[in-house]
């Protein structure tokens, strides 16, 4: 066949069934030696989100990065909420350097939280923020339902992104119900959302976690807790460089940053701040003999707190170091004599001032 010079421009909306429709056609004038120029109009399944707003996501996802502290929540000793206390430990927190606040997590023990104290936690939260530290808002429940309530009362106060376990009673929804579960609760509150990945028997493997990665817009990143190196490799291997892979694995700050993890949302950022962020800044500047000597010092207050207990625990370190005395909410006691040496002792050897 005589080679041709014609050009062909094909218009379509999408890159799949558009483009296969006409395949053959495309071949023809292309092994005629025609020039064939094909336009795609939209991505796919991103242009269905009617909440995407390309330079607003690129913003929270600058703005969600590094260190977001797991920060507690203030109870008195009748188990009534102290939000004074609450914003002096916000602010000990936003002066340490955290990057952000995740409030009403596990560490602040937001499964016990109704919906009027969670309200109250994010107003105060937001207040001593001030513009440029990123509230999280956690989100603890047992379904779809309840999850949307939260996650549209936490988006009208102003909360910046969703933190979101899988549904956290007994029973596991299959795979498409999970997915189904967070592509509903983002259709609904517009909110970027993390997937707090921490419940035994619903735990996501790596590849459900990526899948609702792609198939999910507005889930932008993933809480990766539990200490099992192997699955924080796997999913940072699977996922994708613009995916926000935070580590909870306290007693393996270090290690995580290494294998690439976007940052820390843990306990520990709460209780010991000004050393986890001198991990981080040391392993971001490959400062790694500095890093390894606050990751043992780390590692000796991690192993001294009674990990059933690590609200209570991480209050009691808080409180050591001049934030205010708060309690847990019963039926969760107060660390014991014994526990409060071995925090102690603990502190101490990492060099951390106790008052």
């Amino acid at each position: 066949m005589k080679k041709r010079d014609d050009k062909f421009a094909v218009v379509v909306a999408h890159p799949d069934d558009e483009i296969l429709g006409c395949g053959a056609t495309i071949a023809k004038f292309a092994k005629q030696g025609s020039k064939v120029n094909i336009l795609i109009v939209s991505e796919g399944i991103t242009s269905r989100d009617k909440f995407r707003d390309i330079k607003k996501r690129h913003n929270q996802i600058l703005k969600l990065t590094a260190k977001a502290t797991a920060a507690t929540t203030a109870f008195d000793a009748s188990g009534k909420i102290d939000l004074d206390a609450c914003a002096e430990q916000f602010k000990w927190l936003r002066e340490a350097g955290c990057h952000g606040l995740a409030v009403g997590g596990s560490t602040g023990e937001g499964h016990t939280l109704d919906s009027e104290e969670f309200a109250k936690l994010l107003e105060r939260a937001l207040k001593e923020a001030g513009a440029d530290l990123p509230i999280i808002a956690g989100i603890i429940v047992n379904s779809t339902q309840e999850a949307i309530k939260r996650g549209k009362l936490a988006k009208s106060i102003g909360a910046d992104a969703l933190q979101v376990t899988p549904v956290h009673y007994l029973f596991r929804p299959d795979d498409d119900s999970m997915i189904s579960h967070f592509q509903e609760l983002a259709e609904r509150t517009g909110l970027p959302i993390i997937i707090y990945n921490v419940v035994p028997w619903t735990y996501l493997s790596p590849s459900l976690l990526c899948r609702i990665l792609r198939e999910v817009p507005n889930v932008i990143g993933v809480k990766q807790s539990a200490g099992d190196m192997k699955l924080l490799a796997d999913l940072l291997a699977q996922s994708q460089a613009e995916d926000l892979i935070f580590t909870a694995a306290d007693a393996l700050l270090y290690p995580s940053f290494q294998l690439g993890a976007k940052g820390a949302i843990a306990a520990l950022l709460a209780a010991c701040p000004h050393h986890c962020v001198k991990l981080w800044n040391a392993s971001k500047n490959a400062e790694h003999q500095e890093a390894l000597v606050l990751h043992n010092q780390l590692l000796r207050v991690w192993n001294a707190t009674e990990h059933d207990l690590l609200p209570a625990c991480v209050k009691y370190i808080q409180k050591l170091q001049g934030c205010p005395n708060s309690y847990p909410r019963k039926p969760m006691p107060y660390p014991n004599e014994s526990i409060q040496h071995s925090i102690k002792i603990a502190l101490a050897n990492a060099g951390i001032d106790i008052r």
